[in-house]
């Protein structure tokens, strides 16, 4: 492939890196992360709330990595509250994973951040055939991709299996319990899926500039030399 067109892909490829690290730094200081609604299931029994009047109790909720809020309905109108993982709700979440999450968000930040200074390195200069290269080049795109991936995963585990929604809910209620009536992800976690779709494509882009994936077996040129040999 031409010069010219090698330094182009990589120049794109360096401008999608540099793009998702600041989206993902972006997506982390958020509160777009979860959003949904919360269903007072006391006060919807206690009064046998059905149809219309079922509505009057179930209020919303949206949070992100650090923070959110919740607006809780009981019969008597809406009571917003603000809330924070830091220190707070660090007793009634699953900690461990919620604070993977926020690593793998780091190292992926790191990582992209890398990864787009060695594509600009590799346009523009003239790289070893070690890290600075290709090979460095698949290395950090598939640390980002992997960590995207990770950090869907183990959020969404957080959400759906240890239901984070429901914990946040009933944090400091007493009197009134509350129940996940709906939620989706949000905004900053499908800009994580698609962080990771572009580092999986700046890696099929190395591809296309022409440098073999890692470990792919060079063509065997023995066969060829030989049979120049027995021409002569």
């Amino acid at each position: 492939m031409p010069a010219r067109q090698k330094k182009l892909i990589f120049c794109t490829a360096g401008v999608l890196s540099l793009a998702c690290a600041l989206g993902t730094a972006a997506a982390v200081g958020t509160q777009l992360w979860v959003r949904g609604s919360i269903l007072c299931s006391t006060g919807a029994l206690l009064v046998n709330a059905s149809g219309p009047e079922l509505h009057k109790f179930i209020g919303h909720i949206q949070y992100g990595l650090f923070a959110g809020q919740r607006v809780r309905q009981c019969g008597l109108g809406g009571r917003p509250f603000q809330f924070s993982f830091f220190p707070d709700l660090l007793r009634v979440i699953p900690a461990s994973i919620h604070v993977s999450v926020i690593l793998f968000c780091t190292v992926l930040i790191v990582f992209a951040l890398v990864g787009a200074g060695f594509f600009m390195f590799n346009a523009f200069g003239s790289p070893y055939e070690t890290l600075h290269g290709p090979l460095g080049l698949y290395l950090w795109s598939f640390i980002s991709c992997s960590c995207g991936c990770l950090i869907m995963i183990l959020f969404s585990s957080e959400v759906k299996i240890h239901h984070l929604s429901e914990k946040i809910a009933n944090f400091k209620e007493g009197t009134f319990t509350f129940k996940t009536h709906s939620e989706q992800f949000s905004n900053s976690f499908w800009t994580i899926l698609v962080c990771s779709l572009v580092h999986f494509l700046n890696a099929l882009l190395i591809r296309f500039a022409g440098f073999d994936f890692p470990f792919s077996k060079p063509k065997d040129s023995g066969t060829v030399t030989g049979a120049v040999d027995l021409m002569y």
